[in-house]
C-alpha cells in the first residue's frame, strides 16, 4: 500500500454521494481489500493488523464493533499495540472538549510513526468528522491522515480504503445526515455474554448544549423485526444480557410506519429465550411514559436500573437548556418509579457551570441530588460546543467557579453512593460475571441487576455465567462479596 505523507495533501472529497447502501458494492470492495491483504500475507508471512481507539458513548463503542467486523472480513486481525498496527482508526466524540483534544494530540503523535512506517494507514471517523471546521483542522494540520468518514457511512469503509490505495490521496467521505438504516453490517462484539443493540439513531431534542443532533442526525427507528432477529441470534450464541441503545430510547417507534412503541419492543424482547437481562440507555425524562414504569414492575428480565439524565435541578437552567421538563416533573417521575420498583437504582447526568448558572441554581441541583439519592452520576463541566445555541449565550461561567461547584457536587454524590452501598452489606445479589480483575487474578468482577460493580473470589470459568454473591464490604463505587 502506498500511503506516504503527502505535504501537498491531495484530497478526494465525497459528500452525500451514493449514500444508499448497496450490499453488492460493499462486498465487491471488501473482496478487493481481502485479496490485497492475502497477497500481503503471502509475501510477508503475516496478516495486516488494525487497532481502533474509541472515544465517547456506548453508541461509538458499538460503531467500533461494526468497524472491527468489517476489517476482520477483509482479513485484517486486531492488535493491542498501536506501534505494530498497519491500520489505526480513531472513532471520535464531539460531545466533550477533552475527548476532542485527545484526538488531536494522538494524531500529532502518529506523524512520526507514519514517517517510520510509510505504509501505515490512518483513519479518523465518528462525531468529530461531521463538523466541517474539525475536518479542516485535520486536513491542514494532520496531513498524514489517510481516510476521514462520519457517523452515517461506516458501511463504505472498504470502498474508502480502496480509493485511498488506488489514488494515494486523503479520502474524505461525509454524509451530512443519515438517510437510511443499514441492516447488513454485523459486529465483532467485545463480549459473548452481553451485547449492545442499536434500536434507533439520531436525536430530535436539540438541547442547547448538545451537538448530537448535528452529528448523528434526526431520529430514525429500526424496524422491530430486525431488532428482534438480532437479539434472537445473540441469544442463540450464548448472550445473556443486552443493552438497547438510542439517544432517546423513549422515542423509539415514532418514525415507524406502524404503531409500535418502545414498551412494545421491551415486551417482545422479554419473551426471547436465552436473554436473561435487558438494559437500555439513554432515556429523556420528558418522554418516560407510565407504560415504561409499568414494564419495570412487570417484565422479569428488565433490570432494576434506570439512567435518567437530569442535567440541572434549576427550572430556569432547564428551560435555557431546552430540556422541556421541570424539576417537579422529573421528581414526580422518580417517585412513580420508586413506588413501582422500591429497589430500583437511579443514575444520571449532570452539567455544572451551564451559562448563567447562579449559586442558587447550583444549590437547587444539590438539593435535587439529595432528594433523589442517585446511586451514581456522570458529572460534566460545561464546555462550549461550537454549533450549539449555548455556545453563543452570555454569562459563561468562570472556570474556577465551575471547578468549585463540581467538587461540591462530586462530594455530595459520593457520600450518597456510599450510604446506599452500605445498606447492601449482608444482602445476596445476582451477578453476571464479566471478567478477571485487572488488579488480582484470583478476583472476578461483575454487575448486579441494579448495575453495581461487584468483586469476589472465583474461578475464571465462571465468566459469562450468573451467580449469587453475598456482600461483605463496600466502597463508594464498588462492592466486595463472597460467592455463594
Amino acid at each position: 500500500m502506498k500511503n506516504n505523507i503527502n505535504d501537498s495533501n491531495d484530497i478526494l472529497e465525497i459528500y452525500d454521494n451514493e449514500y444508499k447502501y448497496d450490499q453488492e458494492n460493499f462486498l465487491n470492495y471488501a473482496d478487493k481489500i481481502k485479496t490485497m491483504n492475502q497477497e500481503f500475507e503471502r509475501v510477508h508471512g503475516r496478516k495486516r493488523t488494525f487497532i481502533t481507539k474509541t472515544y465517547g458513548c456506548q453508541m461509538n463503542e458499538h460503531d467500533s464493533e461494526k468497524i472491527s467486523w468489517i476489517l476482520g472480513n477483509m482479513d485484517y486481525v486486531e492488535t493491542e499495540d498501536i506501534n505494530e498496527a498497519d491500520f489505526i482508526i480513531y472513532n471520535t466524540c464531539l460531545v466533550r472538549e477533552n475527548a476532542e483534544l485527545k484526538v488531536y494530540g494522538n494524531l500529532g503523535a502518529l506523524k512520526q510513526l507514519k514517517r517510520q512506517k510509510p505504509d501505515l494507514m490512518i483513519a479518523v471517523c465518528g462525531c468529530m468528522m461531521q463538523r466541517e471546521d474539525v475536518r479542516n483542522v485535520i486536513l491542514s494540520k494532520h496531513k498524514h491522515v489517510d481516510i476521514i468518514f462520519g457517523t452515517h457511512n461506516i458501511h463504505k469503509l472498504p470502498q474508502l480504503i480502496n480509493n485511498n490505495i488506488q489514488n494515494n490521496e486523503t479520502v474524505v467521505d461525509i454524509f451530512e445526515d443519515g438517510r437510511e438504516i443499514v441492516e447488513n453490517i454485523n459486529s465483532n462484539r467485545k463480549y459473548s455474554y452481553k451485547a449492545f443493540v442499536n434500536i434507533m439513531y439520531g436525536c430530535n431534542n436539540f438541547c442547547t448544549y448538545c451537538i448530537v443532533p448535528y452529528t448523528r442526525g434526526r431520529e430514525m427507528s429500526r424496524e422491530p423485526e430486525n431488532i428482534i432477529k438480532e437479539i434472537q441470534d445473540l441469544a442463540k450464541s450464548g448472550c445473556k444480557e443486552i443493552t438497547l441503545l438510542g439517544q432517546n430510547v423513549n422515542s423509539y417507534g415514532k418514525s415507524l410506519r406502524t404503531n409500535y412503541s418502545f414498551t412494545d419492543l421491551l415486551k417482545d424482547i422479554n419473551k426471547i429465550d436465552g436473554i436473561e437481562r435487558i438494559r437500555f440507555m439513554t432515556s429523556h425524562p420528558k418522554d418516560l411514559s407510565e407504560d415504561l414504569i409499568e414494564c419495570y414492575a412487570t417484565l422479569d428480565k428488565l433490570c432494576e436500573h434506570l439512567h435518567l439524565p437530569v442535567q440541572s435541578g434549576s427550572n430556569r437552567i432547564l428551560k435555557e437548556m431546552n430540556r422541556k421538563y421541570s424539576k417537579e416533573d422529573y421528581l414526580g417521575t422518580i417517585n412513580k418509579l420508586k413506588k413501582a420498583v422500591p429497589n430500583i437504582s437511579i443514575t444520571t447526568d449532570i452539567i455544572v457551570g451551564f451559562p448563567g448558572e447562579s449559586d442558587d441554581d447550583f444549590n437547587q441541583t444539590l438539593e435535587l441530588v439529595k432528594e433523589v439519592k442517585y446511586d451514581s452520576a456522570f458529572t460534566f463541566l460545561y464546555s462550549i460546543r461550537e454549533g450549539t445555541k449555548a455556545a453563543n449565550m452570555e454569562n459563561q461561567i468562570d472556570d474556577k467557579i465551575k471547578h468549585d461547584r463540581f467538587q461540591k457536587l462530586t462530594n455530595t454524590l459520593n457520600e450518597i453512593a456510599l450510604e446506599l452501598n452500605q445498606k447492601l452489606v449482608g444482602e445476596t445479589l445476582e451477578v453476571l460475571v464479566e471478567e478477571v480483575s485487572k488488579n488480582n487474578p484470583d478476583v472476578l468482577t461483575g454487575r448486579s441487576r441494579t448495575n453495581k460493580l461487584i468483586h469476589f473470589k472465583g474461578d475464571k470459568s465462571l465468566i459469562g455465567s450468573i451467580v449469587n454473591v453475598k456482600i461483605e464490604n463496600v466502597k463508594t463505587f464498588t462492592l466486595e462479596g463472597e460467592l455463594i
